[in-house]
Formats: structure tokens, C-alpha cells, sequence
């Protein structure tokens, strides 16, 4: 049995950090400013970081490729082993060199929901019925995550939208669909971010409809997007369903950061992890944006190899 902590790094050169976060006000942000901080304090004078503003999505991967940043902080997590044989998105354009430092938890959930007006509480029925509907999320441009996943959903559920006569209402990010929903300007809605106070608005005048087992195998399969469950009760009124999995922060990297400062920010993310858990103490943790406690075991089983220098410190965790 193993008891001692993990070394705390020492990086006496100066040097400087690029990150990329999100749009520049949200959880990935925090999570880059944490790091940078942390990293900072335990690196030689005159070290410094800079955090990209980016989306938080496929651009952040780009963003470590080309060389542009350093790291980057990706979510959901999952989607990013596309990314490694060139799947999906990233067809032609493999990236094996992609490596990660850790996780950040995050339980999520992308989810579809229409209308209860419409009587609708099945795939099956929705396509008989071919409503029109109106529906907010966000764009399928090839980043955005969210936009991605909804449309290769409906494709796969054979939900033709625009051909039943409906149309989209799109948003980059989540609070102005749930805004379109609100002012019923949408009936139907398909997005992430469920732990969020607006759901619990309108949740109870929705159905909440459970992808089909074929459909969810068939995007696993494919594109190495998991499946998961939201229980029962988590919206108004609401059965527990299966739906795609939108979990967790990723902090992307390549082969090409030095073994040292992966190593330091590994140990970061799991020996200073009260910074950001007291940013979020106010909420009840299965709310909270980032699911605490965090738990550096867990923030080490990343879907995508670890980077060597980070695996260390993982690999140096207390055993029992």
C-alpha cells in the first residue's frame, strides 16, 4: 500500500502557457485560469500563461494540431477520440499525436425534449406524427459539439425536421435556446448543460424522448459517442430515459509538451483541486457545473492516451 502523495513539481526555467478555454466567461475559462495560476506559482520568474478564447469544442483541437496553443480544454470528452483515426469531422485528417492531462467531471447529458401539447413520447410516434416543429440548439458547422451531435441524432432517428415543414432556431450557446423555449418561440428543444436552472423552468411542459438503442449504437460505434442515463425525476415529471452521454471537461495536448509541465499540470488538477471546487460550492454538486468532489483517480481515466508526464503523477496516486 502506497501513502505518500505525489511529488509537487518544480519547474525552475522560465516559460510561458498558451490555453484555449471557451467563449471567455464560462467553466472551461475557469479551469484554464486554475491552471495557470497554479502553474505560475510553482514555475521561474517571469513565467506566464495566456487563455484563448475559442468555443470549447472541435476548434480546440485544431487549436492544439496547429500548433496555436499549447493545451486545450474540450468538452465532451468522449468526442475527442474521433479526433485520433479521423472519424467523423476529422475524416482525412487523423491526429495520433493528441494526448491528454486529465479530466475535469462534468455529468451531462445531450437531450430532446418536445412539447407535451403535441402528445409525443416516442421516436416511433414522432415519426408517424411528422410534426412541425420548431426547434433550438445549436449549429452543425463542423465545431460546435452540440449542433454536431443533435443533427447526426435526428438524421439517424430519421426526424426530418426541415422536411415535415419545421425549421431551427440556432444558438452557439445553450441559454438562448433555453430563452426560445421560454418565450415559446420553440416547441422542441435538443441540447446539453441539464444540471442548469432554466430546464427546471420548462422541463415539466416537455417529453423528454429516449433515443433508440440502435441509434445510440450505431453513433458509438462509429463515432465513439456513449450512451448514458438520465433518471428518473431529473426533469419534472420526468422517466428516466437513454440518451447520449455529454460528460466531462477533456485538457487536450500533444506529444510535443514537455514532460515536466504535463507532469505539473497533472498534479494541479488533482493537488489543488479545492481552488476550483470552492467556485462551485454553492451549488449541490449533482447541479453544479463541475461535478465535486473531484477525485484524481477519476480525473485520470481520460478517453484518449495520457500524455507521459501527466501519467506519472497519476500513476504515483495513493493505492490501498
Amino acid at each position: 500500500m502506497t501513502t505518500a502523495r505525489p511529488a509537487q513539481p518544480s519547474i525552475a526555467r522560465t516559460h510561458t502557457l498558451r490555453m484555449q478555454g471557451d467563449w471567455g466567461a464560462a467553466n472551461l475559462h475557469r479551469v484554464c485560469g486554475w491552471v495557470g495560476q497554479e502553474l505560475t506559482a510553482r514555475s521561474g520568474p517571469g513565467t506566464r500563461f495566456a487563455i484563448w478564447n475559442g468555443r470549447g469544442f472541435v476548434d480546440g483541437v485544431h487549436a492544439v494540431v496547429r500548433g496555436e496553443v499549447d493545451v486545450a480544454m474540450v468538452t465532451p470528452a468522449a468526442f475527442v477520440t474521433a479526433a485520433l483515426d479521423g472519424r467523423g469531422v476529422y475524416e482525412g485528417e487523423a491526429h495520433p499525436q493528441l494526448r491528454a492531462l486529465g479530466t475535469v467531471p462534468q455529468r451531462d447529458r445531450l437531450v430532446f425534449g418536445v412539447h407535451r401539447s403535441l402528445g409525443i413520447t416516442t421516436f416511433e410516434q414522432l415519426r408517424a406524427a411528422a410534426p412541425q416543429l420548431t426547434v433550438a440548439t445549436a449549429p452543425d458547422d463542423g465545431v460546435n459539439h452540440v449542433g454536431i451531435a443533435a443533427h447526426a441524432l435526428l438524421e439517424r432517428s430519421k426526424v426530418d425536421i426541415v422536411g415535415w415543414g419545421g425549421s431551427f432556431l440556432y444558438a452557439e450557446q445553450p441559454f438562448p435556446a433555453f430563452d426560445h423555449v421560454l418565450a415559446g418561440r420553440a416547441n422542441a428543444i435538443v441540447q446539453e448543460a441539464v444540471m442548469v436552472g432554466p430546464w427546471q423552468k420548462f422541463g415539466g411542459d416537455y417529453h423528454f424522448l429516449e433515443v433508440e438503442p440502435a441509434v445510440l449504437a450505431s453513433l458509438d460505434n462509429d463515432l465513439g459517442w456513449p450512451s448514458a442515463t438520465v433518471e428518473e425525476g431529473w426533469f419534472p415529471g420526468a422517466l428516466s430515459f437513454r440518451t447520449l452521454d455529454f460528460s466531462d471537461f477533456l485538457m487536450v495536448t500533444s506529444t510535443e509538451l514537455p514532460d515536466d509541465i504535463a507532469y505539473a499540470i497533472a498534479w494541479i488538477l488533482g493537488e489543488t483541486r479545492e481552488v476550483i471546487e470552492r467556485q462551485y460550492a454553492h451549488l449541490a454538486p449533482e447541479r453544479s457545473p463541475i461535478t465535486y468532489p473531484l477525485d484524481p483517480v477519476v480525473m485520470g481515466r481520460t478517453p484518449i492516451p495520457l500524455h507521459p508526464g501527466a501519467a506519472r503523477y497519476y500513476d504515483a496516486l495513493p493505492t490501498s
